[in-house]
């Protein structure tokens, strides 16, 4: 699997919230940090249970994602990401970067997050993604 091609999936599962197939991205032993404080979900049952809470209160989700940037051992990646959806029936924006180590096998075996939402329906700027 390709670096893109895991980024596809990533986003599609988050579009169709599902949580197994955002499972099936990352190693059994994977670390998924939604935030930098507290303990990361661990392994392919932390991913799929954080995704089934999270994922639970979205509607109308809709991804974008930038151009990634993989370092020269392909196994580091950055991804801007753009999203907008209704949550808990509010309309909200998200916009961040997601940090990400790759197994030998394509899974990700570390994914760290860093983001900020704003309310309502928000576009990017004209260079955001590139």
């Amino acid at each position: 699997m390709t670096v893109q091609e895991w980024i596809d999936g990533y986003f599609r599962a988050w579009r169709d919230r599902d949580a197994d197939a955002a499972a099936v991205l990352f190693t059994d032993d994977a670390a998924y940090l939604d935030q930098p404080y507290g303990e990361p979900h661990r392994g392919t049952d932390g991913v799929r249970a954080y995704w089934q809470g999270v994922t639970a209160t979205q509607e109308d989700v809709a991804t974008r994602s930038g151009m990634p940037i993989v370092a020269a051992d392909g196994r580091h990646a950055a991804v801007e990401f753009w999203v907008t959806m209704r949550n808990g029936g509010i309309e909200i924006t998200l916009s961040g970067i997601l940090f990400l180590r790759f197994a030998a096998n394509g899974l990700c075996e570390e994914l760290r997050e860093a983001w900020h939402f704003a309310e309502g329906t928000l576009a990017p700027s004209a260079t955001w993604g590139t």
